[in-house]
């Protein structure tokens, strides 16, 4: 059996090019393999770029944003704001004021929970979700029904792992209060419908909420394009730090809904007879924020617009398509999750063969994949397997390590005695 997968399709994507700018990309692994990155849907590797303007945040800027006039706090507020005037641009936000500061997807997707839809929800009422979601679309929306006594109402996926756009609409009701659902599925890779699905919750008055952590970072989002009324992301998806991220708003939202924490930079005025609020959107950033992660994650925008987020989509896709291929030839392996149109994300099974125990022997070859239940254990339950190993794709992988991948996973079978021995 050959170890190599078949040519991927000619993008016009230049991914030699691109992987030049990650450092650790080059990272001598103790097995002496070159490292073969396939966790990006964990999260991405940094570029040069980033990692320098964090370096030159501590190193020239260091101050607090908003609270002073010297000039290294000025130098901080201008990369603080200058990030969010970045991303409101990327996404294509109404305004600034729209671009809302988290610590992630999890903090923004609880934010709108606590702040948006719990203060007016009542028992019957329904959240509606779907079968793939990640624990972070489920949990927060869990613990507010407890609370309360609405349900969580859940769209089926298919067989392929799709979302129907008939089942979406078959259970909305006037008793739905929000629709919350992933851009793209962090365990399948399966892109959602999200226009028409926003589009069939509007025409109910039903608002949306789309988790777009791993949207972010592969394809153009335009959030007044969509119609969406909140979006969330993390900064570590697309080539930017941890602990960071963007909640996107609608401002008629934003400003009806009350602050979630209180402390410094929130306010207007503090008196001991009663505080007032500041504007949107800091009256939800309370306390001294991450300003080094606001100067990366501004850096991190500008490596993403010269990509060409498009371009990257289709390249991820025929990395998909020609690796899919190549593992459906290796026997007794399955891919969990195969709906058309996948992004950069495969998941899949090997009969007799513990999804730990192929992460393992891959890590022996220079090979990093996630393996689990991906924090969608749904999921699992839906294809009745306990976990998956799981191979996701960024702008900077290349057809030598979807050869990797493959060779390394018929090492696997051999190991297992799942397949013959190699023909010496």
């Amino acid at each position: 059996m050959s170890t190599t997968a078949p040519a991927i399709p000619a993008t016009g994507f230049d991914a030699e090019r691109t992987r030049a700018d990650f450092p650790i990309l080059t990272e001598a692994l103790p097995s002496g393999q070159r490292l073969v990155y396939l966790d990006n849907a964990a999260t991405t590797q940094k570029p040069n770029s980033v990692i320098e303007a964090s370096d030159a945040y501590y190193r020239h800027a260091n101050a607090n944003v908003h609270r002073a006039i010297h000039t290294l706090a000025q130098r901080a507020t201008q990369q603080y704001e200058g990030a969010r005037d970045k991303m409101a641009a990327f996404i294509n936000a109404s305004s600034r004021d729209e671009i809302v500061y988290t610590r992630g997807t999890t903090d923004g997707i609880n934010l709108v929970a606590q702040c948006f839809v719990r203060p007016n929800l009542r028992a019957g009422d329904e959240i509606l979700v779907t079968e793939l979601e990640h624990h972070s679309n489920i949990v927060p929306w869990q613990m507010i029904a407890e609370a309360t006594g609405a349900q969580i109402v859940v769209v089926p996926i298919g067989d392929d792992g799709s979302v129907r756009i008939d089942d979406f609409v078959s259970r909305l009701s006037e008793r739905t209060v929000i629709a919350s659902f992933a851009h793209i599925s962090n365990a399948l890779g399966t892109v959602l419908p999200i226009a028409d699905m926003i589009a069939a919750a509007h025409a109910k008055n039903v608002p949306v909420l789309i988790d777009g952590a791993q949207a972010i970072a592969h394809c153009q989002v335009d959030v007044q394009a969509l119609d969406v009324d909140f979006y969330c992301m993390s900064s570590h998806k697309l080539f930017g730090p941890t602990g960071f991220g963007v909640l996107y708003g609608k401002r008629e939202h934003l400003e009806a809904m009350p602050p979630y924490q209180g402390g410094g930079d929130m306010i207007d005025t503090v008196s001991f007879a009663g505080t007032t609020y500041n504007d949107i959107p800091y009256k939800f950033e309370a306390g001294t924020p991450n300003i080094a992660g606001a100067a990366a994650f501004g850096a991190a925008i500008d490596y993403a617009e010269h990509l060409d987020l498009n371009a990257v989509f289709e390249h991820e896709h025929a990395l998909v398509m020609t690796a899919t291929e190549a593992m459906q030839a290796i026997d007794g392996l399955r891919i969990i999750g195969t709906a058309p149109g996948k992004a950069g994300i495969i998941s899949f099974v090997m009969d007799g063969i513990h999804a730990h125990d192929i992460g393992t022997l891959l890590d022996e070859s220079g090979i990093a994949i996630r393996t689990g239940h991906h924090c969608a254990m749904p999921v699992m339950e839906r294809f009745q397997v306990p976990a998956t190993a799981r191979a996701s794709f960024a702008a900077y992988n290349t057809q030598a390590d979807v050869d990797a991948l493959i060779a390394g996973l018929q090492s696997v079978q051999r190991i297992f005695g799942k397949a013959p021995s190699l023909p010496a």
